[in-house]
């Protein structure tokens, strides 16, 4: 695994398993906020990462989605650093089995039933910032996606609102309902980060300067 700083408070941490596999690491006044977990063989990779940091202890788990390449390594490591760990309330009863990801498959439990809460809302029902990171629910490649964006650093995590080509945004890889994908990849507009992280792809810089024609075209096709 490939461990690399990309902005004054995030480090990405890489794994090439067939395409790339992103998780992130974010420093916090007081400790680190791990931003997905990735595959299960990442999970000793991410805690040793955490401990070279010596930026303090793992304080929590967010996560952008409960698909098994983004919550594989979570068990192992609340093994070892139990956590709190937060994802979409939406998000959470696929996680746990009670609902399929895909119409006509079978319920899968990737985690134990209360291992994750819900993200934080306000009064009006928008996500609270949860340590240096504010979510947005961004649903499509699944009901509960969210993305993390870092204001200081001017950094969007995205987990799998988007793939990347040659520095070009892409919609994501199986994703159930691609049109919603790509009309909430509206937020890059409205955020305009600097830098857009990406799980299966490499980084996109100033994105917000593709987004108009990027959903354009995929909403059309």
């Amino acid at each position: 695994m490939k461990v690399t700083q990309i902005s004054e408070h995030i480090w990405s941490i890489k794994l090439w398993l067939i395409i790339p596999i992103h998780v992130w690491l974010v420093k916090e006044k007081n400790g680190i906020t791990l931003v997905d977990t990735g595959v299960a063989m990442m999970a000793k990779g991410i805690v040793k990462a955490i401990e070279r940091l010596q930026a303090g202890p793992l304080l929590r788990i967010v996560l952008t989605h409960g698909h098994p390449d983004h919550i594989g390594g979570l068990n192992r490591i609340l093994q070892s650093n139990p956590v709190p760990t937060y994802a979409h309330s939406v998000e959470i009863p696929y996680m746990e089995g009670e609902l399929p990801y895909r119409q006509g498959k079978k319920p899968v439990a990737y985690v134990q039933k209360g291992a994750v809460q819900p993200l934080g809302e306000d009064e009006r029902g928008q996500l609270q910032a949860i340590g240096g990171l504010v979510p947005f629910h961004t649903p499509g490649h699944s009901p509960g996606h969210v993305v993390f964006f870092h204001k200081d650093d001017q950094v969007l995590l995205a987990g799998d609102l988007f793939s990347s080509k040659n520095g070009k945004l892409r919609p994501p890889l199986f994703t159930e309902n691609i049109e919603e994908t790509v009309r909430n990849s509206s937020i890059v507009g409205r955020l305009r980060p600097a830098r857009v992280e990406i799980c299966h792809g490499k980084p996109i810089f100033n994105a917000a300067d593709q987004i108009e024609d990027y959903m354009l075209k995929y909403l059309r096709s």
